[in-house]
């Protein structure tokens, strides 16, 4: 079985193309951070996604550079020439799912920063009859 699951950033805007057969295909890379041996710096993978169709078109409509995503789908191993004759590989994982893990409203948050920007408050709607408005807790027990 080849299904891998990666979470991380996009790390460019996503591209729509079409192909001869009018079927979309939207291309993006994504960045996956990992710890290094000695626990204190980090560096990342990066993997470029390939989403056909319907997906390809909703991550195109939805998805910028700097959004997080769970990508769920087969990877390969493509190899290439570069310009001065060696050859490099990378890795492409066609997407089955995308999930979307940041919304269209935290577009211009900067997720490489430790803190998070503040937001205002909601206003929030009167309670139906018969139910009473409670407070969500501010840490979640899970």
């Amino acid at each position: 079985m080849n299904r891998l699951t990666i979470i991380g950033n996009l790390t460019r805007d996503p591209e729509l193309r079409t192909t001869a057969d009018g079927i979309s295909v939207c291309s993006f890379s994504v960045a996956v951070n990992k710890p290094k041996r000695n626990g204190k710096d980090q560096e990342a993978d990066f993997f470029n996604v390939s989403a056909w169709r319907e997906l390809g078109e909703n991550c195109a409509k939805y998805l910028a550079k700097g959004r997080k995503v769970c990508v769920i789908g087969p990877v390969a191993v493509r190899l290439f020439t570069r310009n001065d004759g060696s050859t490099g590989a990378s890795l492409e994982v066609q997407a089955r799912e995308v999930e979307f893990l940041s919304s269209k409203s935290d577009g211009d948050q900067d997720y490489h920063s430790a803190e998070a920007q503040p937001q205002a408050p909601q206003p929030q709607a009167s309670a139906p009859e018969g139910f009473t408005e409670v407070e969500p807790p501010q840490e979640m027990p899970f």
